[in-house]
């Protein structure tokens, strides 16, 4: 599968790195083509990996995932314009502020999301927020964790909701994943960053996560 990767930071360097491995072709879409970390990035990883604009990415991909800082990303999807059109676009990113230090703020929360921001920026895409609350090495690897674990998902089409359950079970491992409905569902995920950032201040390290006993 062609996939395009919006964002040259850890997150997207992690998931298009992956990707390559499973035998996709990837492209890092950044602000323009040449960017230097896109560009060592696809040195790194052979023939199936290339760079170039966020549009070159869009064009390019038959699906989509938006590892952009949250600041930045409505401008990174919107780039893509009409050629995310009908395709699904994966929304890892987080509205994240440091502006005031930290811990962070969320720059938008409870009333609406960053991924509902997306969603109506880009009303033809199917917008699929999930992976946002985990750090990137387990958004890949589930398995880096012992025992059982759950991810989190939302939408407004079920059918890209499907296969996106799909490739987090059959490409990134995870057994467990918990649909939360619309992407109103959104509001929720991206306000958990709360509590996992100051989790990662208590535990001193990035590899945990949640699971829901029921």
């Amino acid at each position: 599968m062609k996939i395009a990767i919006f964002g040259t930071g850890v997150v997207g360097n992690t998931i298009a790195t992956k990707l390559v491995k499973l035998g996709h072709e990837v492209k890092m879409g950044s602000r323009a083509a040449g960017n230097a970390k896109a560009v060592e990035w696809a040195k790194a990883n052979g023939a199936k990996a290339s760079e170039g604009s966020f549009a070159d990415a869009a064009a390019f991909g038959e699906l989509a995932f938006n590892c952009t800082l949250g600041v930045g990303a409505l401008d990174a999807v919107q780039a893509g314009g009409k050629d995310l059109a009908g395709k699904i676009l994966v929304d890892v990113s987080n509205p994240l502020d440091f502006s005031k230090g930290m811990p962070p703020r969320l720059f938008v929360c409870s009333t609406d999301s960053l991924a509902e921001q997306i969603q109506r920026a880009l009303p033809d895409t199917k917008v699929v927020k999930t992976l946002n609350t985990v750090n990137c090495n387990l958004m890949v690897d589930a398995s880096l964790l012992k025992g059982d674990h759950d991810m989190f998902m939302c939408g407004n089409d079920a059918g890209a909701k499907g296969q996106v359950k799909e490739i987090l079970t059959g490409w990134f491992g995870w057994k467990n994943v918990i649909d939360l409905g619309d992407i109103t569902g959104a509001r929720a995920q991206e306000a958990y960053l709360l509590l996992w950032v100051r989790l990662y201040g208590a535990l001193q390290t990035p590899n945990f996560n949640v699971h829901l006993a029921r």
